[in-house]
């Protein structure tokens, strides 16, 4: 059974980020009278139409909370694993399969991961551009909902994220919050 949202409500869609419902939608397909969420999408213009009894499958999911927020912070603080080190040297398409798995999760926790992951291995070496690409888009994920948990700027939540790592280091890309 899929969780319901209330209008105006936000929501974490997988991949894409932090989105409103701003409206909901009644459409006859193949026959049948479906209910929609139209997701409206903070950062882009870019809106969906998302069947409500497919949520689940879909990956939707609500805000996170502040505690989950802090156990981001923590992972964030704790040095990267001897696994994630030792994946420097392994074959990045490997890598980029588990990342691309993890995002699909929507879960802020497995972005927080990724992130830590390529920040740890962007001290070893140069990172490929799709490794960067990567990086840049969990950084946009968690810096979306952390300010909208937060209620602070995205750019205020770009630093912190990037104050873990030390000095905060150019990768290339730039994220440009909205």
């Amino acid at each position: 059974m899929s969780v319901r949202f209330e209008l105006h409500e936000k929501v974490v869609y997988p991949g894409h980020g932090v989105a409103k419902i701003n409206r909901i939608v009644e459409k006859t397909i193949s026959g049948k009278v479906t209910i929609l969420y139209e997701l409206k999408f903070i950062n882009k213009e870019m809106t969906i139409l998302v069947p409500i009894n497919s949520l689940d499958v879909n990956g939707i999911r609500a805000l996170s909370s502040h505690d989950n927020i802090e156990n981001v912070f923590r992972l964030l603080a704790q040095p990267c694993p001897k696994r994630a080190q030792q994946q420097v040297t392994s074959n990045w398409k490997h890598r980029n399969k588990a990342y691309q798995g993890k995002l699909k999760e929507n879960n802020l926790q497995a972005t927080a991961e990724i992130y830590r992951d390529l920040k740890s291995i962007e001290k070893n070496k140069e990172l490929s551009f799709c490794e960067k690409n990567l990086l840049v888009q969990a950084e946009m994920l968690l810096a979306q909902e952390i300010a909208h948990v937060q209620k602070i700027g995205e750019e205020k939540a770009i630093e912190h994220l990037r104050s873990f790592f030390g000095a905060s280091v150019a990768h290339g890309l730039v994220y440009k919050a909205v």
